[in-house]
C-alpha cells in the first residue's frame, strides 16, 4: 500500500517521518538548523539552510524505507517569511521568523491611526510583530528586497513546495495564510485591502489552495526523486489539532514547542474577536468545503527557555534533564522565571515585555531555576486558557497535549493542577507531523476519512487535577505579579 512522509519544518530543526496506514511510525529523521540572532528582538533563518537541512532529512528517512511513498504532507513553522527570486529560487533575504519584534513599533503606529478593527475584523489577528505582513513590509522597505515581476513571497510551506517541485508550484493554504495579516478569513482569499495597508503586493503572493488537495509534483531534483504528490499542508499549530484528532467544536490541544500554542476547534462558522485571543482557520478539506475555524492563544516561549538553560547558562547539558532537576525540588522558593524573551504573546500581546527573574534568594540553585522554568510554561498556558474561557464561555473538558516539553510528567500534572481539567498525553507524540501526514493521505484516500483518525488515536497518560487545590491560586497569583514587571521594559 505505501507509506506517506510528513516534512516537519520546525522554529530549531526539521524531521521527516513515515506512517503506514495503521498511523504506525515507520522511520523518522531529525536535525537542528542555525538561529542567527543580529540585534535584541530580531531572530532569522538561512532559507536555503532550511532547504538543505530538509533534503537531509529526506534522504536520511527514504534510505531506511522498504515502501514506496504514496504521499507528501507538509507542517511548518507559521508567520516566518521568505522572499527569493523566481528566475534563480535564491532567497533575497534571511527568513524573518515568527519570534522576531522588529516591527513593533510599525504595529503601534497602525494601532494609534485607527487600523486594529478593520484588521480584527479581516483577519482574526491583531497588530502584532508577530504576524507575517509586517514582515514582509519591512524586507520590501528596509531589507532592500526590490519589488518586480520576478519575486515570490511566501512562509516556510510556499518556500518548500517551490523547492520540492523545482519552482512549478508558488502555493499556500488558509492555516497558513491566516496568519500572514493579508488574508480575509471569511472569504480565504487575500484582502486587497491588508495588502494596501502593508504595501505588499498580492502579485507576489501564492495561490491560496486548499489544506488537503493535490498542490503539485516532486521535482526530480528532490531526495524523493520525481512524482510524488504533496498532497496536504498545514500551520504546524492547526496541523497538531488535526493530528490530535480534535474534530469536534469545543476540542482543545496544546503544543509545548519552541513556544505554546492551544488551539480550540470553534466549527465551520467565523468566530468574533475575543481580547487576547486569535481567531485563525484550522483548515479547509478539499475545493469547495467549508473551513473549520479556531482560537488560538500563542506563548512564544517554552522549548526554547529550556534551550537558554541549556545553551545560554548551561546549567543542563541536555533539554532532557530539566524534568529530574525540576523535579529534585518541591518548590521553587517564591522564585519566578518570566521568560518574555522577545515580548509576551496571548493573552497580553506586549511586545516590549523583556525575561524577568524575580525573588532570587541566596539559597536559589540550579534546580529552583529549572523548576521556576517549567512552572512558567504551566502558568503561561493556563494564562491562554482563562483567557479563552473567558471569551468562549466553555472551558475545555480536558486538554490534549504534545511537544518535546510534553514527556515531563512534572510540567503535565502542574498543568492539570492549575488548570483543573484532565490534561491527556497520546501514545504518539508526533502530532505535527501526523497531522500532515493524515491531511495528504486523505486526499490520495489512503484513509477514508477522518474517522480513520480518530480510530488511531491512544492514551499514553492522562493527569488528574489534585484534589487538594490548597496553595494553586496563591501561587498563579505571584506569578500574575512577576509577569506584571516583566512588562513595557524594552523602549524598541
Amino acid at each position: 500500500m505505501g507509506i506517506v512522509v510528513a516534512l516537519d519544518a520546525g522554529t530549531t530543526g526539521v524531521r521527516a517521518l513515515a506512517i503506514n496506514e495503521r498511523s504506525e511510525v515507520q522511520g523518522l529523521a531529525y536535525t537542528e538548523f542555525t538561529q542567527y540572532f543580529p540585534q535584541p528582538g530580531w531572530v532569522e533563518h538561512d532559507a536555503n539552510e532550511i532547504w538543505t537541512k530538509i533534503q537531509q532529512v529526506i534522504a536520511e528517512l527514504v534510505a531506511s524505507l522498504d515502501e514506496p511513498v504514496v504521499a507528501i504532507g507538509i507542517t511548518d513553522q507559521r508567520e516566518t517569511v521568505v522572499a527569493w527570486d523566481r528566475r534563480t529560487s535564491e532567497p533575497l533575504h534571511r527568513a524573518i521568523v515568527w519570534q522576531d519584534r522588529r516591527t513593533a513599533a510599525y504595529c503601534d503606529q497602525l494601532t494609534e491611526q485607527g487600523h486594529l478593527p478593520m484588521v480584527r475584523a479581516t483577519t482574526g489577528l491583531g497588530l502584532d510583530p508577530y504576524f507575517s505582513g509586517t514582515k514582509f513590509r519591512w524586507m520590501l522597505n528596509e531589507g532592500g528586497v526590490e519589488v518586480n515581476e520576478h519575486l515570490a513571497l511566501g512562509t516556510i510551506d510556499s518556500w518548500l513546495m517551490w523547492k520540492l517541485t523545482n519552482g512549478a508550484v508558488h502555493a499556500t493554504e488558509p492555516s497558513n495564510a491566516s496568519r500572514t495579516l493579508l488574508m480575509d478569513i471569511g472569504k480565504l482569499a487575500w484582502s486587497e485591502e491588508m495588502c494596501e495597508l502593508l504595501e505588499v503586493p498580492i502579485s507576489a503572493l501564492p495561490d491560496v489552495r486548499p489544506t488537503s488537495g493535490r498542490f503539485g509534483l516532486t521535482a526530480d531534483t528532490t531526495a524523493l526523486g520525481a512524482g510524488i504528490p504533496i498532497s496536504g499542508v498545514a500551520g504546524d499549530q492547526q496541523s497538531a489539532l488535526f493530528g490530535q484528532a480534535c474534530f469536534e467544536p469545543g476540542m482543545t490541544k496544546n503544543t509545548y514547542g519552541t513556544g505554546s500554542f492551544m488551539l480550540m476547534n470553534v466549527g465551520n462558522t467565523m468566530p468574533a474577536p475575543v481580547d487576547g485571543l486569535l481567531s485563525t482557520v484550522a483548515w479547509q478539506l478539499g475545493e469547495n468545503q467549508p473551513a473549520t475555524y479556531a482560537y488560538e492563544g500563542a506563548v512564544f516561549v517554552t522549548g526554547s527557555a529550556i534551550q537558554w538553560l541549556r545553551d545560554g547558562l548551561g546549567i543542563i547539558s541536555e533539554a532532557a534533564e530539566i524534568g529530574p532537576l525540576a523535579a529534585s525540588v518541591e518548590t521553587s522558593g517564591d522564585m519566578f522565571l518570566v521568560p518574555a524573551f522577545t515580548g509576551l504573546g496571548s493573552p497580553y500581546w506586549d511586545p516590549y515585555a523583556r525575561g524577568t527573574i524575580v525573588g532570587i534568594t541566596r539559597g536559589t540553585g540550579r534546580a529552583e531555576l529549572a523548576r521556576a522554568t517549567v512552572e512558567a510554561i504551566a502558568f503561561s498556558v493556563r494564562d491562554v486558557v482563562d483567557a479563552m474561557t473567558a471569551g468562549s464561555g466553555t472551558p475545555p473538558a480536558e486538554l490534549r497535549v504534545d511537544g518535546g516539553a510534553s514527556v515531563m510528567d512534572l510540567l503535565l500534572q502542574l498543568q492539570a493542577d492549575q488548570l483543573n481539567v484532565p490534561v491527556t498525553r497520546p501514545a504518539n507524540m508526533e502530532c505535527t507531523a501526523l497531522g500532515a501526514a493524515y491531511l495528504a493521505g486523505l486526499a490520495e484516500s489512503y484513509w477514508s476519512g477522518t474517522q480513520d483518525v480518530t480510530d488511531s488515536w491512544e492514551v499514553d497518560a492522562r493527569f488528574e487535577p489534585a484534589a487538594d487545590r490548597s496553595g494553586v491560586e496563591e501561587i498563579y497569583a505571584r506569578w500574575l505579579q512577576a509577569v506584571e514587571r516583566s512588562r513595557g521594559w524594552s523602549l524598541t
